[in-house]
């Protein structure tokens, strides 16, 4: 993978679908699905992520997963 995912002062150079793509495979070690998850169409040179919008039990399980991994 070529995006250096550890210096996070990279983030402009960071390649958005590439970066979901990323995400949708630890979400779904994880368990979690997110259906809206895409790059942003309106803006596409700011290279944003959309995460969408989720159910709350959704939102739950990946604050959950997120401190999980937080303290490994």
């Amino acid at each position: 993978m070529a995006t250096n995912t550890t210096d996070w002062r990279n983030a402009p150079d960071t390649d958005p679908r590439e970066a979901v793509e990323t995400l949708r495979a630890a979400l779904d070690r994880a368990g979690i699905v997110l259906p809206s998850l895409g790059t942003d169409l309106v803006n596409p040179d700011l290279n944003l992520v959309e995460l969408g919008r989720v159910r709350a039990d959704v939102a739950l399980r990946l604050a959950r997963a997120l401190d999980q991994g937080a303290h490994e």
